[in-house]
C-alpha cells in the first residue's frame, strides 16, 4: 500500500464502482485511499459492470499513488461474489458495510484467507475495514475489532448513523457529536485508527471546519464522498508548519527542564509535562513521516 501506517492515511474517499466519469475525478481527487464502493454507490443492476471493471480500476489507482480499498456488500448478501471479483485485483484494504459485529469479521477473514491462499497472495495483507454505521456498530467497536488480526482502522458512518439515531441532519454534525467522540475514545481504547464519518454536504469551507474539529476529538483520518474536498482535508488533517515550530518548542524546553533536575516547562503560559511532551513528538514526527512519504 502507498501509506502503510494507519495514522498517515488522512482521506479515504468513497466512490462508486460503475461511473466512468467519478473514477476519472477520484483518480485525480488526491486522497490517500480510493475506496471502491459496490454497495450503496452502485446500484444492484450495475454491480456487474463494476465487477468487471475493478482490477483496471485498482490498477489505475494503484498507478495514481493512492491505497485501494473495496466496500463490498455484506456476506450474506452479494459480498461472497463481490470478493470473488474483487481479489484478483489485489486490493489493500476490503471494507465491511453496517458492521455489528466479530463473528462477521471473523467470517471475512475466513473469506479472506481462502482468496489469499488461492491467488498466492501472502496470507493476512489484506485488511479489513469495519464501516460502523449503526448505533450497534458504535456501541461494539471494541468487540468488532477484536474480530480479526486484519483489522487497523474503524471507520464512522454518517447517513445511516443518522437514520438509525432518528436524528435530523444539519451541516454543523452536532447530532452525531457523540457518536464521534464515543467512536474515537472506544477506537483508541481497541488500539486502532478511527476514521471520522464523511461530511455529506457539498461546500469545502464546511468539510474543513469539520475535519479541523474532528481533528481536535483526537481523528487523524477521514472519510470522504466528495473528491474536490480530498485534497484541502490532507491539509488539514497535516500538522502544519507553525504547529511543528510550537512543538518543537515544548520539546526542546522540555528537556532542558528536565536536564535542570526540574518536573515541567512553562511555554507561552502552559506547563508542559510528560503528556503535552509526548504529544508533541507525536505531532513532530508525524509531519516529519507525511513529508518523508510525500504526502504533505
Amino acid at each position: 500500500m502507498a501509506l502503510t501506517e494507519p495514522d498517515l492515511r488522512r482521506t479515504w474517499l468513497f466512490g462508486p464502482g460503475a461511473d466512468s466519469a467519478a473514477h476519472s475525478a477520484m483518480l485525480q481527487s488526491g486522497a490517500d485511499i480510493v475506496i471502491v464502493d459496490f454497495e450503496d454507490s452502485t446500484p444492484p443492476d450495475r454491480r456487474g459492470e463494476a465487477r468487471g471493471g475493478i482490477v483496471g480500476l485498482l490498477e489505475r489507482v494503484r498507478d495514481a499513488g493512492a491505497g485501494t480499498a473495496v466496500r463490498i456488500n455484506s456476506l450474506e448478501t452479494e459480498g461472497p461474489v463481490d470478493l470473488a471479483a474483487v481479489m484478483p485485483g489485489r486490493p489493500d484494504v476490503i471494507a465491511y458495510p453496517m458492521a455489528k459485529s466479530a463473528e462477521e469479521m471473523r467470517a471475512l477473514h475466513r473469506a479472506l484467507d481462502h482468496w489469499e491462499t488461492q491467488l498466492n497472495i501472502p496470507i493476512g495483507t489484506t485488511e479489513i475495514l469495519p464501516v460502523c454505521e449503526t448505533a450497534l456498530g458504535v456501541v461494539e467497536v471494541r468487540s468488532i475489532a477484536g474480530g480479526s488480526s486484519r483489522i487497523r482502522c474503524a471507520l464512522l458512518g454518517t447517513e445511516d448513523l443518522a437514520a438509525d439515531l432518528c436524528a435530523e441532519r444539519q451541516p454543523d454534525g452536532q447530532e452525531l457529536d457523540y457518536a464521534r467522540r464515543r467512536f474515537v475514545l472506544e477506537c483508541r481504547a481497541a488500539g486502532i485508527e478511527p476514521i471520522d464519518a464523511p461530511y455529506t454536504y457539498g461546500d469545502t469551507e464546511g468539510a474543513v471546519r469539520e475535519a479541523h474539529y474532528a481533528r481536535r476529538l483526537g481523528y487523524r483520518s477521514k472519510s470522504v464522498v466528495c473528491p474536490e474536498h480530498s485534497q484541502a482535508i490532507n491539509d488539514a488533517l497535516t500538522p502544519g508548519e507553525e504547529e511543528v515550530r510550537r512543538a518543537t518548542a515544548m520539546i526542546e524546553a522540555f528537556e532542558a527542564a528536565r536536564a535542570r533536575g526540574e518536573d515541567r516547562a512553562l511555554v507561552n503560559g502552559l506547563w508542559v509535562e510528560v503528556p503535552t511532551y509526548r504529544n508533541a513528538r507525536r505531532l513532530v514526527e508525524r509531519a516529519r513521516r507525511l513529508q518523508s512519504r510525500g504526502t504533505t
